[in-house]
Protein backbone atom coordinates (compact mmCIF):
# COMPACT_ATOMS: atom_id res chain seq x y z
CA UNK A 1 0.00 0.00 0.00
CA UNK A 2 1.26 2.93 -0.89
CA UNK A 3 1.57 6.25 1.14
CA UNK A 4 0.26 10.07 0.71
CA UNK A 5 2.61 11.52 -1.57
CA UNK A 6 4.75 13.70 0.85
CA UNK A 7 4.21 17.83 -0.62
CA UNK A 8 6.46 19.00 -2.61
CA UNK A 9 9.35 20.78 -0.77
CA UNK A 10 9.86 23.45 -3.38
CA UNK A 11 5.77 24.76 -3.38
CA UNK A 12 6.37 25.11 0.74
CA UNK A 13 9.50 26.98 0.27
CA UNK A 14 7.78 29.44 -2.24
CA UNK A 15 4.88 29.73 0.07
CA UNK A 16 7.12 30.53 3.29
CA UNK A 17 8.77 33.12 1.18
CA UNK A 18 6.03 34.41 -0.16
CA UNK A 19 4.46 35.12 3.33
CA UNK A 20 7.58 36.33 4.49
CA UNK A 21 7.65 38.96 1.56
CA UNK A 22 4.06 39.72 2.48
CA UNK A 23 4.76 40.49 5.81
CA UNK A 24 7.61 42.86 5.11
CA UNK A 25 5.32 45.00 2.53
CA UNK A 26 2.65 44.80 5.09
CA UNK A 27 4.69 46.03 7.71
CA UNK A 28 6.29 48.72 5.44
CA UNK A 29 2.76 50.08 4.60
CA UNK A 30 1.03 50.28 7.83
CA UNK A 31 4.08 51.88 9.71
CA UNK A 32 3.50 54.74 7.32
CA UNK A 33 0.20 54.68 6.55
CA UNK A 34 -2.16 52.85 9.16
CA UNK A 35 -3.86 49.79 8.89
CA UNK A 36 -6.47 51.07 6.34
CA UNK A 37 -3.61 50.88 2.89
CA UNK A 38 -5.09 48.79 0.02
CA UNK A 39 -3.86 44.94 -0.34
CA UNK A 40 -3.72 45.81 -4.01
CA UNK A 41 -0.49 47.65 -2.93
CA UNK A 42 0.82 45.48 -0.09
CA UNK A 43 0.69 42.43 -2.98
CA UNK A 44 2.24 45.12 -5.58
CA UNK A 45 5.61 45.33 -3.05
CA UNK A 46 5.46 41.78 -2.32
CA UNK A 47 5.28 40.86 -6.06
CA UNK A 48 2.36 38.80 -5.31
CA UNK A 49 -1.42 38.83 -6.45
CA UNK A 50 -3.95 39.78 -3.77
CA UNK A 51 -5.32 36.51 -4.03
CA UNK A 52 -1.88 34.87 -2.34
CA UNK A 53 -2.98 37.58 0.71
CA UNK A 54 -5.92 36.01 1.20
CA UNK A 55 -4.67 32.50 0.43
CA UNK A 56 -1.75 33.12 3.17
CA UNK A 57 -3.93 34.97 5.77
CA UNK A 58 -7.30 34.67 5.17
CA UNK A 59 -7.73 38.34 4.44
CA UNK A 60 -6.70 41.95 6.05
CA UNK A 61 -7.23 40.80 9.44
CA UNK A 62 -5.23 37.93 9.44
CA UNK A 63 -2.59 39.88 7.79
CA UNK A 64 -2.87 42.62 10.57
CA UNK A 65 -2.51 40.71 13.04
CA UNK A 66 0.56 38.68 11.69
CA UNK A 67 2.54 41.86 11.63
CA UNK A 68 0.48 44.22 14.66
CA UNK A 69 3.25 43.46 16.87
CA UNK A 70 6.04 44.72 14.61
CA UNK A 71 4.06 47.41 13.53
CA UNK A 72 2.88 48.97 16.78
CA UNK A 73 1.85 47.33 19.78
CA UNK A 74 5.73 46.57 20.83
CA UNK A 75 6.50 50.08 20.65
CA UNK A 76 3.04 50.67 22.86
CA UNK A 77 4.10 48.21 25.38
CA UNK A 78 7.61 50.09 25.60
CA UNK A 79 5.45 53.40 26.34
CA UNK A 80 3.38 51.33 28.91
CA UNK A 81 6.07 49.67 30.78
CA UNK A 82 8.56 52.92 30.72
CA UNK A 83 5.84 55.00 32.52
CA UNK A 84 5.12 52.37 34.71
CA UNK A 85 8.61 52.05 36.14
CA UNK A 86 8.69 55.60 36.78
CA UNK A 87 8.23 56.47 40.56
CA UNK A 88 6.46 59.95 40.72
CA UNK A 89 2.57 59.94 39.64
CA UNK A 90 3.18 63.38 38.05
CA UNK A 91 6.63 62.32 35.88
CA UNK A 92 4.01 59.13 34.67
CA UNK A 93 1.28 61.24 33.74
CA UNK A 94 4.16 63.65 31.70
CA UNK A 95 6.13 60.55 30.22
CA UNK A 96 3.04 58.58 29.04
CA UNK A 97 1.01 61.45 27.39
CA UNK A 98 4.13 62.80 26.09
CA UNK A 99 4.95 59.32 24.55
CA UNK A 100 1.86 57.97 23.55
CA UNK A 101 0.94 61.72 21.32
CA UNK A 102 4.06 61.35 20.12
CA UNK A 103 3.33 57.38 18.85
CA UNK A 104 0.17 58.73 17.56
CA UNK A 105 2.11 61.11 15.18
CA UNK A 106 5.28 59.48 13.83
CA UNK A 107 2.62 56.05 13.32
CA UNK A 108 -0.88 56.34 12.43
CA UNK A 109 -1.44 52.67 13.20
CA UNK A 110 -1.45 53.23 16.89
CA UNK A 111 -4.80 55.83 16.08
CA UNK A 112 -6.32 52.61 14.10
CA UNK A 113 -5.45 50.72 17.22
CA UNK A 114 -7.00 53.27 19.82
CA UNK A 115 -10.09 53.95 18.05
CA UNK A 116 -10.96 50.55 17.58
CA UNK A 117 -11.30 50.39 13.70
CA UNK A 118 -11.33 46.33 13.29
CA UNK A 119 -13.17 45.15 16.26
CA UNK A 120 -13.24 41.79 14.75
CA UNK A 121 -9.67 41.43 15.48
CA UNK A 122 -9.45 39.78 18.97
CA UNK A 123 -5.63 40.52 19.15
CA UNK A 124 -6.00 44.30 18.46
CA UNK A 125 -8.52 44.60 20.67
CA UNK A 126 -6.24 43.11 23.31
CA UNK A 127 -3.58 45.95 22.73
CA UNK A 128 -6.29 48.05 22.84
CA UNK A 129 -7.56 47.28 26.15
CA UNK A 130 -3.82 46.69 27.51
CA UNK A 131 -3.21 50.47 26.09
CA UNK A 132 -6.43 52.14 28.43
CA UNK A 133 -5.87 49.94 31.45
CA UNK A 134 -3.23 52.33 32.62
CA UNK A 135 -5.35 55.36 32.12
CA UNK A 136 -7.33 54.62 35.62
CA UNK A 137 -3.60 54.06 37.51
CA UNK A 138 -2.16 57.46 36.30
CA UNK A 139 -5.62 58.98 37.19
CA UNK A 140 -5.83 57.40 40.46
CA UNK A 141 -2.33 58.09 41.48
CA UNK A 142 -2.49 61.75 39.98
CA UNK A 143 -4.87 62.75 42.42
CA UNK A 144 -3.32 60.98 45.15
CA UNK A 145 -0.16 62.74 44.76
CA UNK A 146 -1.79 66.21 44.29
CA UNK A 147 0.18 66.06 40.16
CA UNK A 148 -3.66 66.10 38.67
CA UNK A 149 -6.48 68.59 39.06
CA UNK A 150 -9.04 66.99 41.17
CA UNK A 151 -11.97 67.15 38.77
CA UNK A 152 -10.14 65.48 35.80
CA UNK A 153 -11.04 61.97 35.07
CA UNK A 154 -10.33 59.05 33.62
CA UNK A 155 -12.85 59.47 30.79
CA UNK A 156 -11.38 62.90 30.43
CA UNK A 157 -8.38 60.99 29.70
CA UNK A 158 -9.45 58.49 27.29
CA UNK A 159 -11.12 61.25 25.66
CA UNK A 160 -7.94 63.18 25.21
CA UNK A 161 -6.22 60.67 23.48
CA UNK A 162 -9.23 59.45 21.40
CA UNK A 163 -9.68 62.84 20.24
CA UNK A 164 -6.35 63.63 18.81
CA UNK A 165 -6.21 59.89 17.22
CA UNK A 166 -9.68 61.39 15.47
CA UNK A 167 -8.13 64.85 14.78
CA UNK A 168 -4.84 63.28 13.42
CA UNK A 169 -7.08 60.53 11.09
CA UNK A 170 -9.25 62.60 9.40
CA UNK A 171 -8.03 65.99 9.66
CA UNK A 172 -4.56 67.82 8.62
CA UNK A 173 -1.25 66.67 10.16
CA UNK A 174 -0.09 69.90 12.16
CA UNK A 175 3.81 70.91 11.96
CA UNK A 176 5.61 68.70 14.10
CA UNK A 177 6.29 71.90 16.36
CA UNK A 178 3.03 73.03 16.56
CA UNK A 179 1.70 69.66 17.72
CA UNK A 180 4.34 69.27 20.38
CA UNK A 181 3.51 72.72 21.62
CA UNK A 182 0.03 71.68 22.06
CA UNK A 183 1.13 68.38 23.90
CA UNK A 184 2.73 71.00 26.80
CA UNK A 185 -0.24 73.10 26.49
CA UNK A 186 -2.85 69.93 27.21
CA UNK A 187 -0.51 68.49 30.52
CA UNK A 188 0.01 71.79 31.86
CA UNK A 189 -4.14 72.00 31.38
CA UNK A 190 -4.63 68.72 33.44
CA UNK A 191 -2.04 69.44 36.19
CA UNK A 192 -3.30 70.54 39.65
CA UNK A 193 -0.69 73.18 40.14
CA UNK A 194 1.32 74.66 37.17
CA UNK A 195 4.99 73.90 37.52
CA UNK A 196 4.66 71.41 40.70
CA UNK A 197 6.91 69.55 38.64
CA UNK A 198 8.98 70.01 35.59
CA UNK A 199 8.43 68.58 32.05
Amino acid sequence: MTGATPANPRLRADARRNAEQIRRAAIAAFQGRGLSVPLEEVARAAGVSKATIFNRFGGRVGLIEAVIQEVVADELDAVIDHTRSLDDAGARINHYLTAIRDLQYRQPTTNDVLLQDYPHSRQLMDICRAAGEIYEELVEAGHASGALRPEFTVDDLHALIVDNALALKHGVLPPRDAYDRRTAYLLDGIRAQRGRYRA
